[in-house]
């Protein structure tokens, strides 16, 4: 029971933004106010808490995702601060995957924003329930309705107001709580730690009472208790409110909306309050679910101390040398000494030691139980997305989603004792970041990194130097290609060979075409039953997808392909799958130098806000880049242009955005297809 009323008072969120929202300010914010930390830091002056690495207090943004424990009216709050820049995207993935609850944070000014749509998409994937805090409503042009507005359109979520602010622009002093019907105004000179509920001011109160009774009204539509009393024309308490927003907000149905002014100080103690009131405990969720590594059986894990102990490892950082990795706990209890089996790995595995992180932070714990988040040592072979377990009691759970790199360096070290070095480090490196990816070239005997985009590679080249003291010559930027072809063929290859005194041979006849792009490589068989084994339709698959990493233009990995197998014969009396392998494997090759192979290059989904006396210029560069402007929106005095652009044109185009617009453009860039090379 004890455990229960634990596990009620526990909350998993995180908060996440586009960058530039304000995202790491609303939680050292937080920290301040939950007393985690006596004086709050500020990111433009590189002293926020959550951003620790010199990278992060350099540049002013946040790269890695942290993690802290705070306390709150006897509620035991763990936070992780995600990045906002899109290059660091692997970052929210794998802290989205493991968290109960989210706090979406839109500026006022600019609302709803290209890389907050792309975390909220994240957030919607693992079914996270969502809060949205409108920040910056001190600022000249803040438009609250309008954000709210645009979290409807452009999200397709289902916004409902519970808070309305007390002035606009530079006159914001406060908010009306809809729900007790108080309004809320800060004092200045405590910064912020002290507020004072006051009356609505008469100015509001036609617009509070419309607003609340719109949120009843969305409210009784979505909850049936709540609706009875609505149709009865009863008091709804506020407590009744309340409990029907909760229900709303973990089943998904509705996103609880507030404001602040995180830089003022605005606004942070109802958001605390409202995490605790709306997003759900460990026991709000459903039972986590996994299955049997060896029987393939589904298994599901109650967030209970006494059930078998389950986590999930989402973050590997290394720590002077030593692998400190972060789990979230479903289910059970862990402690220090303890063996914990990873079924990925078919191996136990000893924890030496127990951490509650805070930032960089850590308090050696004995033990850590069901819904917390934690960082340890002693795992030395278990990586991101891994499952570690009871031995007795085995399960898997669903890994993470990781996204493959468009873009690729040459590094190698300035001296050449150090080039031992540089290898051992990048390893390192690549153990904490799973979109970061490093290998040798045969050819060339190069070392090959490659990334998410020019920051995230600038950021780990970045880390080389700073963390490990190492100097490297890093060359000039390469995009990940890919090949696919643009006509149907048909291929027939033969493998015929003794090896061993036992004679391997087969013959397999495919068809080649074009898939639909992003569809990766679809592979049929329209072999009569029988005439085949299953193990040998298996064995032609493997041949072909192995095949398909090396392309027949320049080597690039093939894509978007379309394999069908028309004929296969074998020896019945003795069937090679090694045989069926390397002629399937043959085949394809052949069959894409007929069909038309082309190189595909990255194209980006890129979003730029330029002031509107610039936008002209700014559209006729990206036409000279061969780009295709897909929207132009103005919003006020600024335009917000979206267009799609191979990545091989938008080299150094920071610096030449800056220069177009006096250095007022900002441009945000994600992945969004392989296509045909524009020449």
């Amino acid at each position: 029971m004890a455990g229960e009323k634990r596990l009620a008072r526990t909350r998993n969120i995180g908060f996440m933004a586009h960058i530039d929202a304000g995202k790491t300010t609303v939680t050292e914010r937080v920290l301040y106010y939950t007393k985690k930390i006596h004086r709050m830091g500020e990111v433009d002056e590189g002293t926020a808490v959550m951003d620790w690495m010199q990278q992060e207090q350099e540049r002013g943004i946040t790269i890695t995702s942290a993690v802290t424990t705070v306390e709150w009216k006897g509620n035991t709050l763990h936070i992780i601060d995600t990045p906002g820049h899109v290059d660091f995207t692997i970052e929210v993935e794998r802290s989205l995957r493991v968290l109960d609850g989210t706090i979406a944070i839109f500026s006022a000014v600019e609302g709803v924003e290209p890389q907050s749509e792309t975390v909220w998409h994240q957030a919607d994937k693992y079914s996270v329930p969502k809060m949205a805090f409108v920040n910056k409503m001190d600022r000249i042009g803040s438009d609250f309705l309008g954000t709210v507005k645009m979290i409807r359109e452009r999200l397709g979520a289902n916004p409902l107001i519970i808070q309305i602010p007390i002035g606009v622009e530079d006159e914001f002093i406060g908010l009306v709580d809809l729900i007790k019907l108080k309004g809320v105004v800060w004092d200045e000179h405590s910064l912020g730690a002290e507020f004072r509920e006051i009356t609505v001011p008469k100015e509001l109160k036609e617009e509070t009472l419309t607003y609340r009774a719109k949120l009843i009204e969305s409210l009784a539509e979505l909850d049936d208790p709540l609706m009875e009393k609505y149709l009865g024309g009863e008091e709804i308490t506020e407590s009744e409110i309340k409990a029907a927003l909760r229900r709303a907000t973990i089943a998904m149905k509705a996103v609880p909306v507030l404001c602040g002014a995180a830089l003022r100080n605005q606004g942070i103690q109802p958001l605390i309050d409202a995490i605790v009131d709306y997003l759900p405990s460990p026991l709000d969720i459903p039972p986590v679910e996994g299955r049997h590594p060896v029987t393939g059986e589904t298994v599901l894990r109650m967030a209970k101390d006494e059930e078998p102990f389950t986590a999930l490892a989402f973050k590997v950082i290394m720590d002077e040398g030593r692998k400190l990795v972060y789990i979230r706990i479903y289910s059970g209890l862990l402690k220090v000494g303890m063996e914990v089996y990873n079924p990925r790995l078919k191996k136990g595995e000893k924890i030496s030691r127990i951490f509650m992180m805070h930032a960089n932070q850590r308090t050696r714990v004995e033990e850590a139980k069901t819904g917390e988040i934690v960082a340890v040592m002693g795992l030395k072979e278990t990586t991101t997305g891994d499952t570690i377990c009871d031995r007795g009691h085995s399960i898997l759970l669903e890994p993470i989603d990781f996204y493959k790199p468009v873009m690729s360096v040459a590094v190698e070290a300035k001296t050449n004792r150090d080039q031992e070095k540089l290898a051992e480090f990048l390893g390192k490196l690549s153990d904490e970041d799973p979109t970061f990816q490093v290998k040798s070239e045969e050819d060339t005997g190069q070392t090959i990194i490659s990334g998410m985009g020019e920051l995230h590679l600038d950021v780990l080249v970045n880390r080389l130097q700073t963390e490990y003291h190492l100097d490297v010559n890093v060359g000039r930027p390469q995009v990940v290609y890919r090949e696919t072809v643009e006509k149907e063929a048909a291929a027939s290859a033969k493998f015929m060979k003794e090896m061993d005194e036992v004679k391997h041979f087969a013959e397999v006849f495919l068809r080649i075409g074009p898939n639909g792009r992003g569809k990766g490589i679809e592979f049929h068989t329209e072999v009569p039953e029988g005439t085949l084994p299953p193990e040998g339709i298996l064995s032609v698959e493997e041949g072909i997808r192995e095949a398909s990493t090396v392309g027949v233009v320049l080597g690039y990995p093939m894509t978007d392909i379309r394999v069908t197998l028309l004929k296969a014969n074998i020896d019945l009396n003795h069937p090679s799958p090694l045989a069926l392998k390397i002629a399937s494997a043959n085949a394809l090759r052949e069959g894409c130098r007929k069909a038309q192979p082309v190189l595909m290059e990255p194209m980006m989904e890129v979003n730029i806000i330029v002031p509107e006396e610039f936008m002209g210029e700014v559209v006729g560069d990206l036409k000279a880049r061969k780009s295709s402007v897909e929207a132009i929106t103005p919003k006020g005095k600024i335009a917000m242009i979206k267009a799609v652009v191979p990545l091989t044109r938008m080299f150094g185009y920071s610096t030449d955005l800056r220069s177009l617009t006096q250095g007022r453009g900002t441009f945000t860039m994600q992945f969004e297809r392989y296509d045909k090379m524009i020449s």
